[in-house]
């Protein structure tokens, strides 16, 4: 399902599409129970879900990080001036209530274009992991303050480059 769409006013329309394994693999992986392997540990009080995402932390003299961002709704029509993405190291974003929250993502390479962005909206259980160099949009939820847990990389080297469109696009979610 094509999630860009031109619009003669300089409006760019992104339609958001269900967050799938299959849709968003490749930008990374998406983290759910749903069909994934489990197994029973604790002597039976616990099931684990066992390796739901490539966590790639391991530049040069990098940590994984946990942490907690907390996030609130943006306003509409929402204006796509910039993408980021981790050069060194994937970033994972798993929510701590079950409300949806969209995911604007571009391919990892060079730079993106408005005409290579996807927007994906989550069923409010699901995570997502940005592989490695995944060009992203900041954290975009919808209707009330959210949280997440952050898995991500801490270091001495920088690991955020950002690319900001030369005029801006305006990014009209439907």
């Amino acid at each position: 399902m094509e999630s860009f769409v031109e619009q003669p006013s300089g409006y760019v329309s992104l339609t958001p599409q269900p967050l799938t394994r299959e849709a968003f693999a490749p930008f990374g992986d998406v983290i759910e129970t749903e069909d994934r392997d489990h197994f029973t540990i604790n002597d039976g009080y616990a099931e684990r879900f066992h390796n739901l995402a490539e966590v790639d932390l391991t530049e040069a003299d990098g940590k994984p990080l946990l942490s907690i961002f907390r996030a609130r709704p943006r306003p509409r029509p929402l204006l796509v001036e910039m993408m980021e993405r981790h050069p060194m190291s994937s970033q994972a974003f798993i929510p701590l209530s079950d409300t949806p929250f969209l995911v604007l993502v571009a391919p990892a390479g060079e730079a993106p274009s408005p005409e290579n962005l996807t927007l994906f909206r989550t069923n409010g259980r699901q995570g997502v992991n940005f592989a490695r160099g995944v060009w992203h949009y900041p954290l975009l939820v919808e209707k009330v303050d959210q949280e997440f847990l952050i898995v991500d990389r801490g270091g001495p080297e920088k690991n955020c480059d950002l690319h900001y469109f030369a005029d801006g696009v305006r990014g009209e979610i439907i």
